[in-house]
């Protein structure tokens, strides 16, 4: 086998198929983007090349785009600071719900795996200024003056969309680090118990450190979900009103599809995917350091 393997031309052989695989199905198209990108071509027909207008145009004079970036990075911010920490929170309660964890467990995931499509129309008929459930609880209790138009208000409806997209992504999050705790040992607890570790200690100082493999994975799958985001936008706002509430991925899709100015869309799927290289690397970096196992 290590004859067999040392020998250039098996090598080659075995990983000529998934390198060809790889070229044709993800650097092709990205080049094909980049070409189209500087051209005005808007789906069919005939175009003309316009060299780097579009992407001047982008980066320099398209402040949807930049709103749309910014949006990301909000609705980034607000799962790494808010969703994690409370999901991490309650999947240490889960795990101490005695015979109640399973209950707990099955409650909490239950928005991940209802349909987007149900869960956007859910929310936008609760978030609805006239027959919409909370605005009916507002005014129930009392408080009617609070009442809004959720999601035509351009300063609320944003949070009102990233609210949504984290309720609906909490059973994950929650998942991840709920696998993570069960794969501590017990025995940890316990050591950690008898050299006079309190409830802080135990989870600050031995828990939390051991969790950092899973913290990586749980912060992937977050920076992932939050810049390829559009279902949940296009259903519920469709990057409206004033595109205050439009992501990259419903943007695109709007400029090449519903404006057909397919070029152009190009151009922003190009820079996007910089944008995706830019950050991996900045992940990288911040998860270079090593650490313990068990």
């Amino acid at each position: 086998m290590h004859k067999l393997l040392s020998n250039r031309k098996t090598i080659f052989v075995l990983v000529a198929p998934g390198l060809f695989l790889f070229l044709f199905m993800v650097c092709f198209p990205i080049m094909m983007s980049a070409y189209y990108g500087m051209t005005d071509w808007r789906g069919i027909g005939n175009y003309q090349f316009v060299g780097l207008d579009n992407y001047m145009k982008i980066l320099f004079n398209d402040p949807v785009f930049w709103r749309s970036l910014m949006n990301a990075l909000l609705l980034l911010a607000a799962t790494l600071l808010l969703q994690h920490p409370i999901a991490l929170l309650f999947s240490i309660l889960v795990t101490n719900a005695g015979r109640f964890e399973k209950i707990f467990r099955t409650i909490f995931f239950i928005p991940a795996v209802i349909s987007i499509v149900v869960t956007s129309k859910m929310w936008v008929s609760v978030f609805h200024p006239n027959y919409g459930v909370l605005n009916k609880f507002l005014t129930a209790v009392g408080l009617e003056s609070l009442k809004q138009d959720w999601l035509g208000d351009p300063k609320l409806a944003i949070w009102c969309v990233i609210f949504v997209i984290m309720w609906q992504g909490f059973g994950y999050a929650l998942l991840l680090y709920y696998a993570g705790l069960q794969g501590i040992p017990k025995d940890l607890y316990e050591a950690a118990e008898l050299d006079g570790a309190g409830r802080i200690k135990l989870y600050t100082k031995v828990v939390i450190p051991l969790l950092t493999p899973m913290v990586r994975v749980a912060v992937v799958i977050a920076v992932t979900a939050c810049l390829k985001q559009m279902e949940t936008i296009f259903l519920m706002t469709n990057g409206g009103p004033l595109n205050t509430t439009q992501f990259i991925g419903n943007y695109l899709y709007k400029t090449a599809f519903t404006s057909s100015l397919y070029g152009y869309g190009n151009a922003i799927s190009v820079i996007f995917v910089i944008v995706c290289l830019i950050i991996t690397v900045i992940m990288n970096r911040a998860f270079k350091k090593d650490v313990g196992e068990f």
